[in-house]
């Protein structure tokens, strides 16, 4: 049977961070190993899943993209940063800290920028002088063998292979305003296909993006599967669809 289904990127948002926290390497990192959770917005439902409602997503964010001209100061990343071990919440420990205790079967959580899901590429975009998080962990990160992984949503999907879209931004040294680098990584994708298949055991294959009306960025999903997971998926679905806009007022 099949379902479908329209979620604007905060509804995938929290649709991936339920997901992501019943995936089962998820689970076995978070019971007897490490898991960081990096700052932004896809890391900050994450982190609110794992923290419970009173977590103030606002504040756990670092790069953001904004409609030009927009106002954006209310995201903050003052937030001390999110990691577990054995289930256990290290307080004070930062994710570039963790890193170098972090062991094969731990995951690192980063957000992407941009997604190429035939591909299974993620990149993000790199302002930050010395490469931000990335250009802090990212080495410990590939020798010790630690599992990157990028929780995104499918409204970051572009065409063409993100290597070769970094590789042509680096080339180009001048700039007319601020121009971003963009770092294709290696880690692996998690988007709300991986969070579907995590949560009912569905197929899902996406089939349209965007909208109007505050449907802009959304992705449209058909559902397969027995008719009992859909039902499930479908229940669940509709609690999330009522997920407000990531703004100023999602506390």
């Amino acid at each position: 049977m099949q379902a479908q289904v329209v979620l604007t990127p905060s509804q995938s948002k929290r649709l991936i961070a339920r997901g992501i926290v019943k995936w089962e390497p998820f689970r076995r990192a978070f019971k007897s190993g490490i898991v960081a959770v990096c700052k932004g917005t896809t890391g900050a439902y994450v982190a609110e899943e794992l923290l419970g409602a009173d977590f103030d997503k606002r504040r756990y964010v670092t790069g953001r993209t904004g409609p030009a001209g927009g106002d954006t100061s209310w995201a903050k990343a003052d937030l001390p940063d999110v990691v577990f071990e054995e289930g256990k919440r290290l307080e004070g420990t930062s994710v570039t800290e963790v890193v170098s205790r972090m062991s094969p079967g731990d995951l690192f959580l980063k957000g992407a920028n941009a997604v190429n899901y035939d591909l299974g590429q993620a990149a993000v975009l790199i302002g930050h002088p010395t490469g931000g998080t990335l250009g802090a962990a990212l080495g410990t990160i590939v020798s010790r063998k630690v599992r990157l992984v990028h929780p995104s949503g499918l409204e970051k999907n572009v065409p063409g292979d993100l290597v070769g879209a970094a590789q042509r931004l680096a080339e180009e040294d001048a700039g007319m305003g601020e121009v971003y680098g963009l770092w294709a990584t290696h880690g692996e994708l998690f988007t709300e296909i991986e969070a579907l298949d995590a949560l009912f055991n569905v197929e899902a294959l996406p089939v349209a993006a965007g909208g109007i009306a505050g449907a802009e960025g959304a992705v449209v999903l058909s559902l397969f599967g027995e008719r009992s997971d859909l039902e499930k998926s479908l229940a669940q679905i509709e609690e999330i669809q009522k997920e407000p806009a990531f703004g100023p007022e999602a506390g």
